[in-house]
């Protein structure tokens, strides 16, 4: 994973939901991970930016041809949600999510990454838990303080490396066998340097279903999804494990958590960002279902104050969730922005990343973005901060209503749906009486990217089975 944020690939979902019946409905709570430091932020995103740019195109090989489960998978009206919440306590620009993996269930604190297609824990086996008994060593990447143990789960399952899912089936997965019946392997490496090595197994992940209608709104019950692929991380190196226990893999591929759930509720997930500078109890959730503040009663279309357009899902993109972008305007006036900006044939191309903090926008788009900001914005004294280009005094005492100053940037996409985000999200708060045009420069030809921190306080929903991506403005938090 780049930097501060997880770009991990992995998770195959291949089995099924032991619950109750439809109607019922679950809950993943959504977190934020904590006031990170900009510069922090930015050099994770820049890194992060450059390995999408590795990446497109490499991931035909063993598994391109074959379509994710969700658009397979017969519609279900139940749901379930994990709490979610922002990460920024703990100095990094992502969010997390609350995972309960293994029978027992094991709890675990992971990165929500729509940037990953691997699922995967800190894992501590038997024999590091027996050695680290006998050592006084501090604590380490192999041994680390709250980590999966996969010989005290009854559902836990290795992965054979000799099998075709290990061979043919994950990307990531090691071609070193040395018998038939050893672990499928893996050593994923990021583009900061930064590496997660272990062992693939199948896991049973505990969701809690709660019902939907009137009569039993309170009641939840708990439900195991199984035959998850999931990642145990022996050891590992990087500051970007550090705050969490791993990775959520929510991109789109065969074999993440976000394909294999959605094919089992409704072919389409959620989520709700909370403000990034939000406390830490601030909560949000990551559901997996029809969500009816965004769906309308046609499947394929947007519910009242919705806005929708389409999921690219360009091949050469995955695991990333592409869309087509149109125009940006400033105040209402459209930007000369090249159109090949925003086509991956013409060299560009545009994600929705969760897992990058400040939006990049290719050269091109970005110099006509910051030029209309800055013009807009030039009788505001102009400080230096870095990694910002623009940022401004904002101790002035003639404003009552600083919003009212700040220009209006609108993402047009396709289908004529407009991102409209509020000012706080381009013209970011860097430090007390400093704000900058929260936006960073990425390389030309490359691809633009919609980070976290832009869309905040919406709701967003990738409609995996239609191909249908949908948005709503939203406080987010969860009373």
């Amino acid at each position: 994973m780049a930097g501060r944020r997880l770009t991990l690939l992995l998770l195959m979902a291949v089995a099924a939901l032991s619950a109750g019946a439809s109607g019922k409905s679950a809950r993943f709570e959504l977190i934020r991970s904590g006031p990170a430091s900009f510069q922090e932020m930015a050099l994770h995103d820049r890194d992060r930016v450059a390995s999408f740019a590795a990446a497109r195109g490499r991931r035909h090989g063993r598994r391109g041809a074959r379509e994710t489960a969700a658009g397979s998978a017969s519609s279900s009206e139940s749901a379930f949600a994990m709490p979610l919440t922002s990460a920024a306590y703990t100095g990094i620009g992502q969010y997390f999510v609350r995972f309960r993996v293994g029978t027992p269930a094991q709890p675990f604190l992971l990165v929500a990454d729509t940037g990953s297609d691997l699922t995967w824990v800190k894992c501590r086996p038997a024999k590091a838990a027996a050695a680290s008994t006998n050592s006084s060593s501090s604590a380490s990447a192999s041994s680390p303080r709250r980590a999966f143990r996969p010989e005290k789960s009854k559902t836990w399952a290795p992965i054979p490396c000799a099998s075709d899912t290990c061979s043919k089936s994950l990307p990531f997965s090691l071609s070193t066998c040395p018998t038939p019946g050893s672990p499928c392997a893996y050593d994923y490496r990021y583009k900061d340097g930064s590496a997660a090595r272990g062992t693939v197994g199948t896991e049973s992940a505990t969701i809690a279903l709660s019902s939907s209608s009137s009569s039993s709104k309170n009641k939840v019950k708990k439900a195991k999804l199984q035959g998850l692929v999931l990642g145990c991380t022996g050891s590992y190196t990087g500051p970007s494990f550090e705050a969490s226990d791993g990775v959520l893999s929510l991109g789109y591929s065969n074999v993440s958590f976000a394909s294999h759930a959605a094919s089992r509720f409704g072919g389409r997930f959620s989520y709700c960002l909370v403000d990034h500078l939000s406390p830490r109890n601030a909560t949000s959730y990551l559901t997996f279902g029809p969500n009816s503040a965004l769906s309308g009663p046609c499947p394929a279309a947007a519910g009242p104050g919705a806005r929708q357009t389409p999921l690219v899902l360009d091949s050469r993109m995955r695991p990333f969730y592409d869309v087509s972008i149109k125009a940006i305007s400033v105040d209402g006036e459209l930007l000369k922005i090249p159109r090949d900006v925003w086509e991956v044939d013409g060299g560009g191309g545009v994600i929705v990343d969760s897992g990058t903090s400040l939006t990049v926008l290719a050269k091109p788009a970005y110099r006509a973005v910051v030029a209309a900001l800055g013009k807009k914005l030039a009788r505001f004294p102009r400080v230096a901060m870095d990694p910002f280009e623009y940022c401004y005094n904002w101790t002035s005492p003639s404003r009552k209503d600083e919003g009212d100053d700040l220009p209006k940037l609108a993402v047009h996409f396709a289908g004529s749906a407009r991102l409209e985000p509020p000012s706080k999200s381009y013209v970011i708060d860097a430090a007390p009486g400093v704000k900058c045009i929260g936006v960073q420069e990425g390389p030309w030809p490359g691809i633009s990217v919609i980070g976290n921190i832009l869309q905040q306080e919406h709701l967003w929903e990738f409609d995996l089975k239609n191909r249908r991506l949908r948005f709503k403005r939203s406080r987010c938090t969860h009373s």
